[in-house]
């Protein structure tokens, strides 16, 4: 009986040794600053991620398979960008890359920019946002009225130094300088910043100022910061995963930095290494060439005809002719090629036949799903991304006027621009 007792008493002391164990790692846990993060999370932050995975009917009962779409467009800044904006600024406060008050600084053709300006006064910060001229009217609209400030610049190919990303880590930099140098408000241009792309800045741009109340400057950097792979990796390939129960055979996406489709790509194929993972590439991208043939331009395009800014897509967001960091991830199986006219053609019919109303990515993304059933043949359950909604595409992609001036007026009705009856 003693022996009895002596077990008991051990068991119960261990019990309360262990209890209090995780009860003081709980306390500390409380007050360090990664936790200080994701007490955030608790506001805007929190909405973001966990979206529907929805059947799009009228492709899933055309094709025989199940074709299922990520609702991306339900997120709090309307895009898939949102993951990345968060994933971007929480990595960058963590490592002391930006301070809480500092000026996240990106260039983008919008999405990105919108959703660093949505979420960036969770964190205290501001954006500062250079969007090239021809993204459609409404985004620049959208991110001032989010409070970001929005420089419009003529689109040059990425090795001019006045393209809109160059231009954007130069902006960064000049926060940071204004930061360490100045102890007052003061308005910043490098001495060569004086004109953009030939021409002189705005009025609007000259009342541009980087107050020294902002903590320094940060560039999100898009295109090559990992933390976008990386969003798409630990939340959207998880989410899909689950979602389908692992019962899925393909996941196809188009490519405009390349974190959805890296991320996503590589941790299905963790999972699972029979998933087909396809990139749907646009008009004027390498990157069909670069998955196919290993090769970024056709043969004409390497003799050196290439135009500086050889794209010829309406589409907003995908399409590259260079390899990012982001990019390199990607586990593919294969590429499909989508045309304008197909992306155009299947916004309507979704429209029409699943009131889904959709940006020129996504009804690309949709192009390649039917894509890939087509190859797979009927049974199988394809994934893609529906990356943001038709509200931001209104002046371009959804404007008759501007269709018909690039001959690209929807005219099916049915799915025979794909060859599907």
């Amino acid at each position: 009986m003693a022996a009895v007792r002596t077990a008991g008493a051990v068991a119960t002391l261990l019990s309360v040794a262990i209890i209090s164990y995780f009860l003081c790692k709980t306390t500390q846990q409380k007050s360090s600053p990664k936790k200080k993060l994701q007490r955030r999370r608790n506001g805007l932050v929190a909405a973001i991620g966990n979206t529907p995975l929805i059947r799009i009917n009228s492709l899933s009962d055309a094709t025989g398979c199940e074709i299922l779409g990520k609702a991306e467009f339900l997120n709090p800044g309307g895009s898939v960008k949102d993951r990345v904006a968060v994933k971007i600024i929480e990595e960058a406060l963590e490592s002391g890359a930006l301070a809480e008050g500092g000026v996240i600084t990106e260039g983008s053709a919008g999405s990105t920019a919108i959703s660093l300006a949505t979420v960036a006064p969770a964190y205290g910060c501001r954006c500062h946002v250079v969007i090239p001229d021809d993204a459609a009217l409404e985004k620049a609209q959208i991110l001032e009225a989010l409070g970001a400030t929005v420089e419009r610049v003529r689109p040059v190919s990425i090795t001019h130094r006045d393209h809109f990303v160059n231009i954007a880590r130069r902006r960064a930099l000049e926060a940071s300088e204004l930061t360490s140098t100045c102890g007052k408000e003061n308005q910043i241009y490098a001495n060569d910043s004086s004109k953009i792309n030939g021409q002189s800045i705005s009025e609007e741009k000259q009342n541009m100022q980087f107050s020294s109340e902002w903590k320094g400057g940060f560039f999100a950097d898009q295109f090559e910061n990992l933390a976008n792979f990386r969003s798409h990796y630990e939340g959207t390939g998880p989410e899909i995963w689950e979602q389908t129960g692992g019962k899925l055979d393909a996941f196809i996406a188009a490519a405009g930095t390349g974190g959805t489709v890296a991320g996503v790509s590589q941790f299905l194929k963790d999972k699972n290494s029979n998933v087909k993972c396809f990139l749907i590439d646009p008009p004027g991208s390498g990157l069909y060439n670069k998955v196919t043939r290993g090769v970024m331009y056709t043969r004409e395009e390497a003799e050196g005809r290439r135009l500086k800014n050889p794209f010829d897509t309406i589409t907003e967001g995908i399409g590259i002719n260079r390899l990012t960091e982001n990019f390199k991830m990607a586990k593919l199986d294969g590429a499909f090629r989508g045309t304008d006219m197909e992306a155009v053609e299947m916004s309507r019919y979704l429209l029409k036949n699943d009131g889904l109303f959709i940006g020129s990515s996504s009804a690309m993304n949709c192009v390649g799903a039917v894509r890939v059933a087509k190859a797979l043949g009927p049974g199988h359950t394809i994934v893609t991304i529906l990356c943001d909604s038709g509200m931001r595409h209104l002046s371009k992609f959804h404007n008759a006027e501007y269709l018909s001036e690039h001959g690209l007026t929807p005219s099916a009705t049915g799915l025979e621009f794909l060859d599907v009856s």
